[in-house]
């Protein structure tokens, strides 16, 4: 990068208030709506009980998978999904319609940096864990998926049916 280009990227920087950076720009499309609602449900309540799903994500024989693939529940169950990733490399968990998650993941390939730890989003380094914990109010099927450019088409997509 020549001293032009770093000088404009500072001076971009400085003029981005900071609620920008907090929310990550583009990073919460897809994610909820508008309202502020989400399609899948709503974030859990740490109060409440909930059902425990683990989650692996992995890399294995050239594909990137989650294990399970699919994950049924009860319309109004509250589970917490124990997300690991056995991998070599960065996977995230994003919740939400399979047509939000690839709207989202067409705006992941134009910003690969971008990160998820929403309520219905989480990226995990390498052996590493998280835990997402959600309430299922709607019925219906959706997804749970990898946005990492390559990921999804490499495998890494999972359902939810909600009954």
């Amino acid at each position: 990068m020549n001293c032009i280009h770093t000088v404009a990227a500072a001076l971009l920087a400085l003029a981005i208030p900071t609620g920008a950076w907090a929310n990550h720009g583009a990073h919460h499309e897809g994610h909820h709506h508008e309202d502020g609602t989400f399609s899948a449900g709503e974030p859990g309540d740490p109060k409440g009980l909930a059902r425990i799903v683990q989650i692996t994500m992995r890399e294995t024989d050239g594909k990137m998978l989650f294990a399970p693939q699919q994950v049924n529940v009860k319309r109004n169950d509250q589970v917490k999904f124990v997300l690991r990733n056995d991998g070599e490399l960065d996977h995230e968990f994003v919740l939400a319609t399979t047509a939000e998650n690839l709207m989202h993941a067409e705006a992941m390939k134009k910003n690969p940096g971008m990160e998820h730890d929403d309520p219905n989003g989480k990226r995990l380094a390498p052996r590493s864990s998280g835990e997402i914990l959600w309430r299922f109010t709607k019925a219906g099927e959706f997804e749970f998926a990898c946005l990492i450019p390559g990921h999804r088409d490499g495998g890494m997509v999972g359902k939810v049916v909600v009954k």
